[in-house]
């Protein structure tokens, strides 16, 4: 297949260029004085393994604790579907431009199937553990080592099943399948946001290299396993959630930043990114064998959020689903009571227009617009697109 690029005559440069079938990647790079081109074949991922929070969560903590209520899933699946969503997650986008089934929630005792991988994430999840519990401010029990240890519980017994069997259910991962597929991790908003509720910035700073730490021994562990490509998204800016904005009047011009967005909080989620994209530069010289690719998911939203009317979106402070007005506030699908008369939140209606889907998660819209930008890898390190994100580059 031919390579149509144009080449920016730069020493010592790769210079990456998606071609339009997504089947072949071209790399350009000159060597003694000539330019070479290679080629990357594209990835066949046979499974996704996801390791996250809400943003992620195809079903987890729903399955564990209340299932969720409607109008969730109203778009897509037309019931609610686990996903704190009108419908689907930047995951499932994920999935489906790999041609992969939307994975199902490890937690999930009904229809799960884990032939292609299985989705780890709750609601609430955080990467290194808090003294809280989910009834007291939705922080989820299935902090990131206990998702890593379902991992190996699930590794362990389809390998053992396997082993006595010498058969594989169709329900189950293939044992072949562990070492090819693409591990994912988006997980460290409600770390950034426990920072933001609980602790000083001085005391949060203090703490991003024991957050960060406990990441890179959550991704060392899986390849000690066989895990080998790694795409990992750093925290969006947690500082223009729509719920948040909701709160603002008149905020002095020192507050927000030039975007409307509250600064302190975004300001944390760039300290908390600019110790992760180091540590995976680290560990990129370390896992000799890995392909780890870091995903600029900070830069896309903000990119979005910035101009949402130019992307079709209505402003991003606008939420589709919950009761807000003044200080009176009925979230996603309950009820309550608002001046003696009983308000049930429900939905906009035509959540394609929102950003914000209930104040602090995306519309399946927005999570679309988003995932389309990351799979691209218009914001990745390395600039491959997600089909080509198992080779790993050697610097020149």
């Amino acid at each position: 297949m031919s390579c149509m690029f144009g080449v920016v005559k730069m020493e010592r440069v790769r210079l990456f260029v998606v071609v339009a079938s997504i089947l072949v990647m071209c790399v350009v790079r000159r060597v003694g004085g000539e330019e070479v081109a290679d080629t990357l074949s594209a990835c066949d991922f046979p499974a996704i393994y996801n390791f996250g929070d809400s943003n992620s969560d195809t079903g987890g903590i729903s399955a564990a604790f209340y299932p969720m209520a409607s109008p969730c899933g109203e778009t897509f699946f037309h019931r609610p579907a686990g996903r704190g969503c009108d419908g689907r997650l930047m995951i499932d986008f994920i999935a489906k431009h790999l041609g992969l089934p939307y994975l199902s929630p490890y937690l999930d005792s009904l229809e799960s199937n884990f032939r292609h991988g299985a989705n780890f994430a709750t609601g609430g999840a955080t990467i290194i553990r808090y003294n809280e519990s989910w009834f007291q401010n939705g922080v989820s029990p299935f902090s990131l080592d206990i998702q890593i240890a379902q991992y190996q519980q699930l590794k362990s017994r389809t390998t053992s099943l396997y082993n006595r069997a010498k058969k594989q259910p169709h329900r189950f991962p293939r044992v072949d399948d562990f070492s090819k597929a693409l591990y994912i991790f988006d997980i460290g908003q409600n770390d950034v946001a426990a920072g933001i509720r609980k602790m000083s910035d001085e005391q949060f700073q203090a703490q991003i290299p024991d957050i960060i730490n406990q990441l890179a021994t959550a991704i060392r562990n899986l390849y000690d396993q066989g895990a080998r490509t790694f795409w990992i998204h750093n925290t969006g800016p947690i500082g223009c959630l729509a719920v948040t904005l909701h709160y603002l009047h008149n905020p002095s011009p020192d507050y927000v930043d030039r975007r409307g967005c509250v600064k302190f909080q975004n300001d944390m989620a760039r300290q908390f990114n600019r110790a992760l994209k180091q540590k995976v530069f680290q560990l990129r010289k370390e896992l000799l064998l890995a392909a780890i690719t870091h995903v600029n998911v900070f830069a896309a939203k903000y990119k979005l959020l910035s101009n949402a009317k130019k992307h079709g979106f209505l402003d991003k402070t606008r939420i589709c689903c919950g009761y807000h007005e003044g200080s009176n506030h009925v979230y996603c699908g309950n009820k309550g009571i608002i001046n003696g008369t009983q308000v049930y939140a429900g939905s906009c209606e035509d959540p394609s227009l929102y950003i914000s889907w209930d104040g602090v998660h995306y519309t399946e819209a927005a999570n679309h617009w988003i995932a389309d930008q990351l799979i691209s890898g218009s914001f990745s390190d390395p600039p491959l697109p997600i089909t080509n994100s198992c080779h790993r580059l050697q610097p020149l």
